[in-house]
């Protein structure tokens, strides 16, 4: 009963999005928009039973930049616009998804259909022109999902959109931790999985915390193979930090979370999701 009442409220807060997005969207300044998109994600958390902890390896870039991350589960995407709201490259089936590939499309979703070889040129040239023009823009360069215990290669496609239109790249590495510290595999959506099967994975798996581990922007030169081994090198130091529990322990990664509050509370944030505090902290 418990699983059940938890669903349900997923279910409505999914609904509520969908109302925000179409009511007060179009009404709203980009900032706002913003603020609306990270603090439903930052709710969309907390009803998982997740914490957000932020850690920086360098200043985050918010204009032009081209932001990779590995990925693991369709939370990464909650979880990194909790953190700062991005728009992303996805598979073309998340779509026709009811409720979020509606909500995905209003968001600036760019969908890929990965089974065609020319939709990545499509892909890349509106990447390019997105990030020419300031956007943010995120993609999991892995291709697919993992269990995040390690990283699957970085395909260097996407890489070309950041080197043409010559902007940075900023890696970021996700990492789920268990109640006991350990790493957490119950995010993942991987294999055979359905949809409604890796939820229940999830909702089982916690409570967890979502770490967000912001790497040191990249100058994009002119090698998008070069480009994306420099990245998945960031993201893979990253992942080790992060596996290290003595390390986050100690101290020896910084946890970046009330920076991140105190930046993003300069901001308007929507009234019905609570405070930063208590959505990154306690969740």
């Amino acid at each position: 009963m418990k699983l059940a009442f938890r669903k349900i409220r997923l279910i409505v807060h999914l609904l509520y999005g969908m109302c925000v997005v179409a009511t007060r969207f179009p009404r709203a300044s980009a900032q706002q928009r913003l603020a609306l998109n990270r603090a439903w994600s930052l709710r969309m958390l907390q009803l998982c039973g997740m914490r957000l902890v932020v850690h920086n390896d360098g200043a985050r870039l918010d204009e032009g930049v081209l932001v990779v991350a590995n990925h693991i589960s369709w939370i990464d995407i909650y979880v990194i616009n909790a953190w700062r709201p991005t728009p992303f490259v996805s598979k073309a089936e998340i779509r026709k998804w009811p409720v979020v590939g509606w909500c995905a499309q209003q968001l600036g979703t760019v969908f890929i259909q990965r089974e065609k070889r020319s939709d990545a040129k499509r892909i890349m040239h509106e990447l390019a022109a997105r990030l020419d023009a300031g956007e943010l823009m995120c993609v999991f360069p892995e291709g697919t999902t993992s269990d995040g215990a390690q990283l699957l290669p970085f395909h260097a496609n996407m890489f070309q959109a950041a080197v043409s239109a010559s902007r940075p790249v900023q890696p970021v590495c996700l990492m789920y931790e268990d109640a006991w510290g350990r790493q957490s595999t119950a995010p993942a959506y991987i294999g055979d999985m359905s949809l409604g099967e890796s939820l229940d994975a999830l909702l089982r798996g916690g409570p967890l915390t979502a770490h967000v581990y912001v790497g040191a922007p990249l100058a994009p030169g002119v090698d998008r193979r070069l480009l994306a081994a420099e990245a998945q090198a960031s993201v893979s130091a990253a992942l080790a930090a992060l596996q290290d529990p003595d390390a986050r322990r100690s101290g020896q990664i910084a946890d970046r979370t009330q920076e991140f509050i105190d930046a993003a509370s300069k901001g308007a944030a929507d009234p019905m999701t609570g405070s930063d505090a208590d959505l990154t902290r306690h969740a």
